[in-house]
């Protein structure tokens, strides 16, 4: 996608309810509204002239917001706006201000308005206590915690009726025994044999397997090195520190190649050294250069020649944002540990990929000129080309001696379907050789489907960001159609809603919930690093998650790649598939069968809006949460992999109940929600 962003915000439509905001007659002044539990009041104030409405927070909604005669609208709350995800609460506060003009008199007033949330309480039960044995869709991956109880026995422990018993049993087993006071502890070959004859025996209080324990350890998540690694939260919201653990001890072999068709890339950036194929190896720029008949230059794509065997992104030394192509690159394949600087106040590491020291390897094919834009046929060819088809570009044939497995399409646009026709058949042809479409589902907020991600055959990626109980949200710039498929961390709006949840820091301060990934200084000519966020950011994540699971052999092609993505995502929306979120957010971690990283138990409600909250729970699991009226889903379980998400596939048992939050209702007690 194009790096500039238009985002529209997610505008709640909430039922009006309850009793006027306004007293018949009273005029317009200072004043304080509570609303209590109500969705909607009417405000009327007996002033006449022209009047509007002004510094309203997001969660009030006016209808009008201006207008001519008495100050009378119609004032609508949306608490799902401003609810905080840890849901601690208890009401909304806020205030506008009403400025009104009659001929040469005028004022300013200002309105606070307090809304409550409605209360729910209960109390979240761990009793699991039997050895955790978590067993992925597919029975190739199983992760395996034990959670307390023993696997086996070493013999037998006796309490005897005396002491005297005891010594007197430990002096006829010799070698085979030991003990203390009434206790002997007899090593024998039949344990449930002697068992039973200990436990008939009236000289004997009780007899007991002697139990082996287990170490509790559970593994540590993987955190990489590299200077930029802590800003790079979208790993760590999606299980990577417990897949980068199973890379130490499991092979990932087999070579997988991922396709890039973007703005192109730039192969000296010391974090992509040894991770794309370059020039002579496949690489490719399919973007013509043109003139007129008189030599005049009628298009260029911004590196000044035709299609060619480099597709460095030629860029432009007046542009304030990086390399589009790259960032995306960095994305999945991006080095780990330490290079050269190439500047001395460059980075040595910057950042981490995805793919960490797995076989993976970027294929760039620059369809997009250095304005960000490319055309339907450039893309076409480049993605004919990406799965193996020979392509020629002027004259001459070109084909690719690296097909690609996966291809990321962080590009499209609104188009019609009719217009989409020579991208989505050249889909449909790259789907029908087995390679796996990712494509951007687009910026625009809004419910128009974009192209290629519509296609039949393409995968469309929607993007997700952090909110303040690191619960994943639906990004408010991300496009929602029936064709989304799969969504995964893009970070947030920058620019109308530039939240800093992530808890890293840059240059000193708050670090934006942004991507951080690899780019490049045009002004100066040196590899950089930047922070950018879209769908054009989640689509390379989940790009990089499909070659994970072919290069450790989890899946073999297309069809159940798809499938295991599908399976292992984590449901944030209404139950099942939405238009949000596709079929969950991508869980890389459950997806790869990676071992377990922690073990935090806890409470998660999904509103079915898909808004979610996460209350704390005290030392015996009570839960208070203040939330906006709804339908939601409560489940209770682990966080297995370290992202702060429960009850994700593949975390073990879980118990869900569905409720519904009526401002009438006053407050809801769940009762004890208990896991067994």
């Amino acid at each position: 996608m194009k790096r500039a962003l238009l985002s529209l915000g997610l505008g709640l439509s909430l039922a009006a309810c309850g009793a006027p905001g306004s007293t018949p007659g009273a005029a317009l002044q200072n004043e304080t509204l509570n609303l209590g539990t109500r969705s909607s009041v009417d405000f009327l104030r007996l002033n006449r002239g022209t009047w509007n409405v002004e510094d309203a927070p997001a969660w009030l909604h006016f209808t009008p917001t201006s207008g001519t005669g008495y100050v009378q609208f119609k004032l609508d709350v949306d608490r799902a706006a401003m609810t905080p995800t840890l849901a601690n609460q208890p009401n909304l506060t806020g205030s506008f201000d009403v400025h009104w003009q009659n001929g040469t008199q005028e004022g300013t007033v200002t309105v606070k308005v307090n809304a409550d949330l409605l209360k729910v309480t209960g109390r979240a039960t761990d009793q699991t206590s039997a050895p955790l044995n978590v067993t992925a869709p597919d029975a190739r991956v199983t992760r395996t915690v034990n959670a307390g109880q023993p696997a086996s026995a070493r013999g037998i422990i006796v309490k005897y009726r005396t002491s005297a018993l005891a010594a007197q049993a430990i002096q006829a087993a010799g070698r085979n025994a030991s003990g203390a006071g009434r206790l002997a502890v007899l090593r024998v070959s039949d344990v449930n044999a002697t068992l039973k004859a200990l436990r008939a025996d009236p000289n004997v209080e009780y007899a007991v397997p002697n139990a082996v324990l287990h170490a509790l350890n559970v593994a540590q998540p993987v955190i990489p090195t590299d200077q930029y690694a802590p800003l790079q939260w979208a790993y760590r919201a999606v299980g990577y520190g417990a897949v980068w653990r199973d890379m130490d001890t499991t092979p990932y072999s087999h070579d997988v190649t991922v396709a890039v068709l973007d703005s192109g890339t730039h192969f000296n950036h010391p974090d992509l050294v040894g991770r794309q194929y370059g020039p002579g190896e496949g690489a490719l720029d399919v973007l013509n250069y043109t003139t007129d008949k008189d030599g005049n230059v009628t298009y260029d794509n911004g590196d000044g020649d035709g299609p060619d065997t480099d597709p460095t992104d030629a860029g432009d030394t007046n542009r304030t944002s990086g390399s589009h192509g790259t960032h995306v690159t960095g994305i999945i394949a991006a080095r780990w540990g330490t290079f050269q600087k190439p500047c001395a106040t460059c980075s040595d590491s910057g950042v981490a990929g995805a793919t960490g020291t797995a076989p993976v390897k970027v294929l760039p094919v620059r369809v997009l000129d250095s304005r960000g834009d490319g055309t339907e046929a450039d893309v076409a060819l480049g993605i004919r080309y990406a799965a193996g088809e020979s392509v020629t570009l002027n004259g001459q044939t070109y084909t690719n001696p690296h097909p690609a497995q996966v291809i990321n399409l962080s590009l499209g646009g609104p188009i019609s379907a009719e217009n989409a026709r020579p991208m989505c058949e050249a889909v449909s042809a790259a789907a029908a050789r087995g390679v796996l479409v990712f494509a951007a589902s687009g910026n625009d907020g809004n419910t128009s489907a974009y192209y290629p991600a519509a296609c039949d055959g393409a995968i469309a990626v929607a993007s997700v960001t952090l909110t303040a109980g690191n619960v994943l949200e639906r990004a408010s710039y991300s496009n929602a159609y029936p064709q989304v498929q799969l969504s995964a961390p893009g970070g947030t709006d920058p620019i109308l809603n530039p939240t800093t949840y992530n808890g890293g820091t840059l240059n000193g301060q708050p670090f934006i919930d942004s991507v951080f990934s690899t780019s490049w200084n045009y002004r100066d000519n040196l590899p950089s690093y930047e922070a950018e966020s879209g769908t054009s950011q989640a689509t390379p994540q989940v790009s990089a998650l499909a070659a994970l699971l072919l290069s450790k052999g989890v899946t073999t092609g297309r069809d159940d790649t798809l499938a295991r993505l599908k399976s292992t995502a984590t449901d944030l929306g209404p139950k099942g598939h939405d238009d949000q979120y596709g079929y969950g957010v991508i869980n890389a971690a459950a997806a790869l069968g990676a071992p377990i990283v922690s073990n935090t138990f806890g409470v998660r409600f999904t509103r079915a809006d898909g808004h979610a909250y996460t209350p704390v729970l005290d030392d015996a699991g009570r839960f208070t949460a203040y939330l906006p009226e709804g339908t939601y889903r409560a489940l209770v379980g682990h966080d297995r992999n370290g992202n702060r998400i429960i009850g994700e596939v593949d975390e073990g048992p879980t118990v869900e109940t569905e409720f519904t939050l009526d401002p009438n209702a006053g407050t809801r007690d769940l009762g004890e929600l208990l896991l067994k």
